[in-house]
């Protein structure tokens, strides 16, 4: 059957040659000379350019996670080693050991402190010697690690080892101060958050939980020249939220000063 199509009809004759690609494939036919005509490939352009833009974005991710891991890990400060540093009584003169033993005892309700080595790490300075006239069991003497006449006065750290509470929260104990007597001790720091007690007797040994590490201990040194006071080392565990104990802050200087803390006293020993 034959149809009458007018010239706008869409039917249009075969070719009279055939076609050198398959039916149905999509080719796009270059011009015989690119650069004359002035086109371009635009596949290769895109990707030219996808790779540029992904080296920027690099470099850029590049600068903002170097800058990201520099506020996120600061540089660690801290001491290269445990410095002889004097200490200052609450006036800030030199503190000596015929002082120390004249107006402080192991009844003497007033708390000292001073900072070692670093200076967010304070610690107590005690003289566990027994007052004159009071009985024997009220202190010690001899000391594990003790200086002055008696071997009786020592210093430990002022944080506890147990959820880092600090003094005033952890206190040292008089005797007589609570009913109980951990591990037979009248005497002792306590700390009022958890309930830890410490031997001050005994490199501030455990006696009650729920710590379970001892306070670190400072060791004092005596200038036999002139009896002043030195503090020049740090034995057992690192303080309390310190990767060691000379992480984390800057050195104290050449001197520490004492000052003086009102305790808080709970009897609630584990």
């Amino acid at each position: 059957m034959e149809f009458d199509c007018p010239s706008t009809c869409p039917f249009v004759a075969a070719p009279a040659a055939a076609l050198d690609f398959p039916v149905g494939q999509v080719r796009r036919l270059a011009p015989a000379n690119p650069v004359a005509t002035g086109e371009v490939d635009e596949t290769k352009r895109n990707v030219q350019k996808l790779l540029v833009a992904a080296g920027v974005v690099g470099a850029a991710g590049g600068g903002l996670v170097g800058g990201s891991l520099q506020y996120a890990q600061p540089p660690m400060i801290g001491a290269t080693g445990y410095a002889r540093v004097q200490l200052l009584d609450l006036d800030g003169t030199p503190l000596t050991v015929t002082k120390l033993e004249k107006e402080y005892n192991a009844n003497t309700d007033a708390v000292l402190t001073f900072n070692y080595p670093l200076r967010n790490e304070p610690n107590f300075l005690l003289n566990v010697a027994p007052a004159p006239g009071a009985a024997a069991s009220s202190g010690a003497i001899n000391v594990l690690n003790g200086v002055g006449t008696q071997k009786s006065i020592v210093a430990f750290s002022a944080i506890c080892q147990h959820l880092g509470c600090p003094a005033p929260a952890i206190s040292y104990y008089p005797a007589g101060t609570c009913p109980q007597t951990p591990g037979g001790k009248p005497f002792y720091i306590h700390c009022s958050c958890h309930g830890s007690t410490y031997d001050v007797t005994n490199g501030a040994s455990n006696l009650t939980g729920p710590a379970v590490l001892p306070l670190p201990q400072i060791i004092l040194e005596v200038d036999a020249s002139d009896d002043t006071l030195y503090a020049v080392n740090s034995v057992g565990p690192p303080v309390n939220g310190h990767l060691d104990t000379l992480s984390g802050d800057y050195p104290v200087g050449n001197s520490s000063q004492l000052s003086q803390q009102t305790p808080i006293r709970l009897c609630n020993i584990g």
